[in-house]
């Protein structure tokens, strides 16, 4: 069913109050999600984006029931990936010869995921399509967070539609950003910048920055995924220009894997001792094979420092460490300082290993970290709260 936004556009898109995964099992959508789709009708009729695969069928009837799909003169796919256009070959079974306005890095996409020679229409920033009272202006996106990424601005409405930029995971049955759980759709929001966008900062500063001098009216910002953004719209863009600038809290992020509890008690004790040093920081602790892989990105994207622990098995760290370890280092962080430590049984690779990761992963390590040989007694445990303690000085530092 399609929901009116102004008198020209209505979102015909599909909320997925079910939607657990996403990415495959890359992130992690508590909230389920939303697939955006709108529908521009002026003198000519344009329809942005459809929806994700599984509802394709559903999409198209729900489309049927809003219009005669005859009397769409256009498709305009901002972004190629199959949430976005999986909908694309039921609708072009209906509508064959129906151009597909896109970026020529869209067309090698649609292409290589379909095989389909549909009628495409290349476009670049700057590039219009007159509606007739309105006109569709065209702003290439490249790597936000496809190649083929883009948005359209219509003029008259002052509608930007964003696609991946500016969305949320967040499923809700209101369209509109006052009207949602305020702490929810926060939440989402860094989420999704934090795991999806976060690797192209400098990008995202550079669109946004480039947008803002095209000087353009924005009344209601529509991405594909969750809330319009229809209160205060820009206020998302200005938390993306905060994101985006190498972003940090007063935050220490300590993840740890466990065998047999002794690197357990050791993250525990290194965290009171942090928090004893330093108690303006907020200092939160996470098992790395117990908790969402995404919202421990997530965490760590907030955080001025990150310390990583795991024993030492088969001479290196444990499984979730690793697959920690290389969610960090694909994200590309900046600014971030580090530690390390685990405990061992006879060899005590771990600890070492860590350090190179996170060195690798472009993070600034403080120390040698540190290391427990067998499980910590009391004396150890001392002695664990005082390097807490010692290493809140250091990441201060």
């Amino acid at each position: 069913m399609g929901k009116r936004i102004t008198d020209r556009v209505t979102w015909i898109g599909k909320v997925d109050w079910e939607l657990r995964k996403f990415h495959g099992d890359e992130f992690s959508t508590h909230h389920g999600s939303s697939y955006n789709s709108y529908l521009v009708r002026d003198k000519k009729t344009a329809l942005i984006d459809t929806v994700w695969l599984p509802y394709d069928k559903e999409f198209v009837a729900s489309l049927k029931d809003e219009i005669d799909l005859n009397q769409i003169d256009y498709i305009i796919i901002n972004h190629g990936e199959v949430d976005h256009s999986g909908a694309l070959p039921e609708l072009m079974r209906e509508i064959p010869n129906t151009p597909i306005y896109c970026t020529a890095n869209a067309v090698k996409s649609i292409k290589g995921q379909y095989h389909e020679d549909w009628n495409f229409v290349t476009v670049k920033t700057g590039d219009t399509l007159n509606l007739g009272d309105t006109t569709l202006t065209f702003i290439e996106a490249p790597m936000l967070h496809w190649p083929d990424t883009m948005f359209t601005y219509m003029s008259g409405d002052n509608i930007l539609f964003s696609n991946d930029g500016f969305g949320q995971h967040f499923a809700a049955e209101t369209l509109y950003n006052d009207s949602a759980d305020q702490c929810a759709l926060w939440e989402e929001a860094i989420k999704y910048y934090a795991n999806i966008l976060t690797p192209f900062n400098p990008m995202v500063t550079r669109k946004i920055n480039e947008i803002l001098s095209m000087s353009l009216p924005i009344d209601l910002i529509c991405p594909s995924h969750g809330v319009i953004w229809k209160d205060n719209p820009t206020q998302i863009v200005e938390k993306y220009l905060q994101w985006s600038d190498n972003y940090q809290e007063n935050q220490i992020t300590i993840i740890y894997d466990t065998m047999w509890n002794a690197t357990r008690r050791m993250a525990e004790t290194i965290a009171e001792g942090i928090s004893e040093a330093d108690p303006k920081a907020t200092v939160k602790i996470f098992s790395a094979s117990k908790t969402d892989k995404t919202d421990i990105i997530t965490e760590v994207f907030r955080s001025r420092a990150v310390v990583v622990g795991s024993p030492t098995v088969n001479s290196g760290y444990l499984y979730s460490i690793a697959g920690i370890l290389e969610l960090i280092r694909g994200m590309k962080f900046k600014n971030k300082k580090a530690a390390a430590f685990g405990s061992y049984g006879w060899s005590g690779e771990s600890v070492k290993l860590i350090i190179e990761q996170l060195e690798h992963a472009g993070l600034k390590v403080v120390d040698v970290g540190y290391r427990v040989n067998w499980h910590p007694d009391q004396n150890e445990l001392e002695k664990i709260r005082e390097y807490g303690r010692q290493l809140a000085a250091s990441l201060q530092a």
